[in-house]
């Protein structure tokens, strides 16, 4: 696996990272049902690994969301192609009125991102769920679940911030453009992992040059010794 490669157990970063497989692609939901040991009384976020988030101020809005353990949280993003994702419509005071899987004629302008927050329910109500006719768990039955017993709130990703779906060869090149043009400017890697944890105090100097010997000669490398 690529990523347990690259990001092992977690101590290069300070923290605990460990690993559960989905053999087959059984739909999002199994996720939950995977990882039932690991969540059990906790709340959980699940994140799409083509998804990309970037805005000023967002990860304080998620580290508020992670402290609230009751339903479900979503984010909303206005698209002009709808139709592609799974959307939601909402009423003047932002409560949810409906969810679609990516409806014929879209209802609203609002995509669901692949980012969502919700209590410890979710592993029941993924196990209570029935495959779609395509054989998969699909998360918009849970998040229906959730929407008929009222315990789900919309937040929304607005005019500042960026959403990003890379599930494919021209969305991946769009996204690392957009990450690239912020890079060259700034002088500043987005979401850096040894800088964060660095900043965190969750690792040392000493674990950085580690790292950095890890990766050999590159910009990456050049950029930690910065932090240095």
């Amino acid at each position: 696996m690529s990523f347990k490669k690259i990001l092992g157990d977690g101590s290069n970063f300070g923290i605990k990272i460990s690993y559960k497989e989905q053999k087959k692609p059984r739909g999002l939901p199994e996720a939950f049902i995977i990882g039932e040991n690991f969540i059990k009384n906790d709340s959980v976020a699940l994140i799409l690994g083509d998804n990309f988030f970037y805005g000023q101020g967002f990860t304080k809005r998620l580290s508020e969301i992670t402290k609230k353990n009751i339903g479900s949280t979503i984010f909303a993003y206005n698209v002009n192609n709808p139709e592609k994702y799974g959307i939601v419509k909402f009423n003047k005071n932002n409560k949810i009125l409906n969810i679609e899987e990516k409806p014929i004629r879209p209802k609203t302008s609002f995509a669901i991102t692949g980012l969502y927050f919700f209590d410890k329910k979710v592993v029941q109500i993924s196990k209570g769920i029935k495959p779609s006719k395509r054989g998969e768990l699909e998360i918009v039955d849970v998040l229906k679940k959730y929407l008929k017993n009222n315990k789900i709130k919309l937040e929304f990703i607005g005019r500042g911030g960026a959403w990003l779906d890379a599930g494919s060869p021209k969305d991946l090149f769009d996204a690392s453009q957009y990450v690239a043009t912020i890079e060259e400017r700034q002088g500043l890697k987005i979401a850096c992992l040894e800088e964060i944890a660095f900043n965190k105090g969750w690792i040392n100097k000493n674990t950085i040059k580690n790292r950095i010997k890890f990766y050999g000669k590159c910009d990456y490398s050049d950029y930690l010794k910065n932090i240095l």
